[in-house]
């Protein structure tokens, strides 16, 4: 049945979640596919009364929907706020000049500041399919992006998205630059700087190709979907959050290309550099510290790798106002035991907790970042902050001050806890001469982590250690028995995840 708009259809919900891309569903003998040649995905303008999208065309054969029906992703019902049986109109999308710029870097040539601008706006509107932006991601990584290009695309993400001001300076920030299991230090530094007066609006990331995003692991101990509003009472009332950048649009081109960067396994450099520092930039920051951990299976593969990233951070920061200190750290093994957001969760618990048995690495960790804050915000004396960050965690202080945050984001939670499990012991005795970062942490995404909270392994083996022959070296952790042998089939199938030598 045709709608009264002569390029309308009607609605039918099919309950389908294509993730952030907006999707529309048309029969390919619809009149008005032939009518205006729209081909299976072309771009096309969805309109619906006074709101409207660019969604990506997909053809139906057969009878899920009528001549005159169509459907949308569920992400477009929601950006349309459209209800089952109403009209929407659709038509051609007006070219977009953008993606000229896009072909201009796929053939090795600079991006200037305009183009720049132009691709994000682009991005950040929706206007862009996922292959585009697949293009673009590919096309900027590997080196691509010279310093110039870095400034230009992290101030064009800036300019894209909401930008918060506070009343009181300085407001502080930290960073990990990634590629290290278990590294959950921003809980404990959030914890222990608020609770030396500093302020510190944390907003974190999701996953993007690690098994939990620090965004991931909070979640289970507190609600991150804050809104503006919200984020700014509970900074306004403890002097600092934990919450999810993707809530608060502080940066929503990032946040689509991060979830392209997740889907390819790709995150270049230059688009690193843009996307930490675009957030420092729209949340306010005005000092920050960025952990940089190096090892062979680290992201950071070198010392000379880390000095080029170190180089075009302090660049692009400086260009941008803002005041950094680069930490330099190990980035051999794993932190902690838990890899996986609830695993992860209880780790930081227990530093909080001052327990006897919580992982001295990230408590180290957690002190040394927190130290260098405190230091580079005037909140300790040079050289004394690792002393004062210390004390902070050992006499309760950052404690409370963590329990109250996630109170005022909504609530305390207890992470929750995986029911299948299963061990991977050692073949032989002998000493730990290494750890491949990259296959554990692949093994925890296989087990279903980050969207399964409780997924993950638990490390039991540190390098340096000595194990004998059938102890257990890591323990995966599932939701549901179909991923737990999932995890475990790639798991028993590579014998250098943990390598031994005779002790």
């Amino acid at each position: 049945m045709k709608g009264k708009h002569p390029h309308g259809l009607r609605l039918k919900r099919l309950g389908i979640d294509t993730q952030q891309e907006a999707v529309v569903y048309m029969r390919e003998d619809c009149h008005i596919c032939r009518a205006e040649g729209f081909a299976a995905h072309a771009r096309i303008r969805v309109a619906h009364g006074a709101n409207a999208i660019v969604a990506t065309l997909h053809h139906i054969k057969g009878d899920l929907l009528s001549v005159g029906d169509a459907s949308l992703s569920e992400v477009a019902w929601r950006s349309l706020g459209a209800r089952e049986g109403d009209e929407v109109v659709l038509s051609h999308m007006e070219p977009l000049e953008s993606l000229s710029d896009v072909r201009t870097k796929i053939y090795g040539h600079r991006l200037a500041s305009p183009a720049m601008a132009r691709i994000i706006d682009d991005v950040a509107a929706g206007r862009y399919s996922d292959i585009h932006i697949a293009a673009f991601v590919t096309a900027c990584s590997g080196g691509r992006l010279d310093g110039g290009e870095i400034t230009a695309l992290t101030r064009a993400m800036v300019d894209a998205g909401e930008r918060l001001t506070w009343p009181t300076s300085p407001v502080v920030d930290k960073h990990c630059v990634g590629g290290l299991p278990g590294n959950r230090t921003t809980p404990i530094v959030v914890a222990i700087v608020t609770a030396c007066g500093l302020t510190m609006p944390k907003t974190s990331s999701r996953a993007i190709t690690s098994p939990a995003g620090t965004a991931d692991t909070m979640e289970t101990l507190a609600p991150v979907d804050l809104s503006l509003q919200a984020m700014r009472r509970v900074v306004e009332r403890e002097g600092g959050c934990i919450v999810w950048g993707g809530a608060v649009h502080l940066s929503p081109a990032d946040d689509a290309l991060i979830r392209i960067e997740r889907a390819i396994d790709l995150d270049g450099e230059g688009q690193l550099v843009a996307s930490v520092l675009s957030k420092k930039v729209a949340a306010g920051s005005t000092h920050l510290v960025l952990d940089l951990p190096v090892g062979p299976t680290a992201k950071l593969r070198s010392a000379e790798e880390a000095e080029r990233i170190g180089h075009h951070l302090l660049h692009t920061a400086d260009e941008l106002g803002i005041r950094t200190r680069l930490v330099v750290s190990d980035g051999t093994q794993p932190v902690g035991r838990g890899i996986g957001p609830a695993l992860e969760a209880r780790d930081v618990l227990a530093v909080l907790e001052g327990r006897p048995n919580a992982p001295e690495d990230l408590r180290r960790r957690g002190v040394v970042l927190a130290g260098a804050l405190l230091e580079l915000a005037g909140a300790a004396p040079d050289g004394g902050g690792e002393a004062v960050a210390d004390e902070v965690l050992r006499d309760g202080r950052a404690k409370n001050k963590f329990e109250r945050i996630c109170e005022a984001q909504g609530g305390r939670r207890e992470p929750p806890t995986a029911q299948h499990h299963a061990p991977i012991a050692a073949t032989t005795t002998g000493r730990v001469r290494a750890i491949d970062n990259r296959r554990l942490a692949r093994i925890a995404k296989l087990a279903g982590a980050p969207d399964a909270k409780a997924a993950g392994l638990a490390l039991h083996v540190h390098v340096g250690d000595t194990v004998e022959r059938s102890q257990p070296l890591f323990t995966v952790q599932a939701e549901t028995p179909g991923e737990l042998s999932y995890a475990l089939d790639y798991a028993r199938s590579h014998d250098t995840i943990i390598t031994l030598e005779e002790a």
